[in-house]
């Protein structure tokens, strides 16, 4: 991950902060933004103290201006982005009954999980295609792939994720760029306290989940990988190919 150049949304806290922390010890040159300004300049100085450079942008990734203001400061400083991870995301108000969902708030996640990576993709996309190299990683859920009940909106949501997956890695196919999306799992994180205000068992914490991330970030062991979805507990980068 030497001197790669690697861009991740929803940076502040939880996954999205220890993507940044370990691309920053594997030398990676770091683009991250996420709304709340402090947490994220938090996350840039321990990147730093790492040694990475980094470029720290607040920003809200479902509106236009912010990506491209974002983006274009990445592409000034480094020159292009290797990969990119579509991270940020909003649960919404917690568990809750359709049936009683809000109409605002159900508006407001479908409308930020989804945009989000499908303004990002879409402004970064250009530099990618011109050089014919990219990695672009979508974060899932299991609750993309299976309805769970009073998961409302964030479920939808991400069932969108993986279908706006599916549908841009077939258009990307022999381009160069791929495409690919990874459900981390249950973690110790503060959206999983929103959705599971009761959890009663044991979570992983998020800096058990990034490996698949490397991996599909390597051009020496995933760039023929494109349109899969990953489960990151059950991923090895040692017992990878990598």
């Amino acid at each position: 991950m030497n001197q790669k150049v690697i861009v991740i949304t929803g940076a502040s806290k939880g996954l999205g902060k220890a993507l940044t922390l370990d691309f920053a010890k594997r030398g990676a040159k770091l683009g991250i933004c996420a709304r709340g300004e402090k947490a994220l300049l938090e996350t840039k100085n321990e990147a730093e103290a790492l040694g990475a450079e980094v470029i720290a942008v607040s920003a809200d990734v479902s509106n236009p201006n912010d990506v491209e203001r974002f983006i274009s400061v990445v592409e000034d400083r480094f020159g292009r982005i290797d990969t990119l991870i579509n991270g940020a995301s909003k649960f919404g108000p917690g568990p809750c009954l359709l049936a009683d969902y809000p109409l605002q708030q159900f508006e407001d996640v479908i409308h930020v999980n989804i945009s989000n990576p499908f303004l990002v993709t879409k402004r970064v996309l250009p530099g990618m295609l011109a050089r014919q190299a990219g990695s672009i990683i979508n974060v899932t859920s299991e609750a993309g792939n299976t309805g769970f009940g009073e998961w409302g909106a964030y479920g939808i949501s991400k069932f969108g994720v993986e279908g706006l997956t599916q549908i841009w890695a077939d258009e990307l196919d022999g381009s160069g760029v791929r495409m690919n999306m990874i459900d981390p799992g249950e973690m110790n994180t503060e959206m999983h306290d929103t959705a599971v205000p009761d959890c009663d068992y044991e979570l992983a914490e998020p800096s058990e989940r990034v490996d698949v991330f490397v991996y599909l970030s390597s051009d020496d062991y995933s760039i023929h990988v494109n349109g899969e979805r990953f489960e990151a507990a059950s991923f090895s980068l040692e017992k990878s190919d990598a």
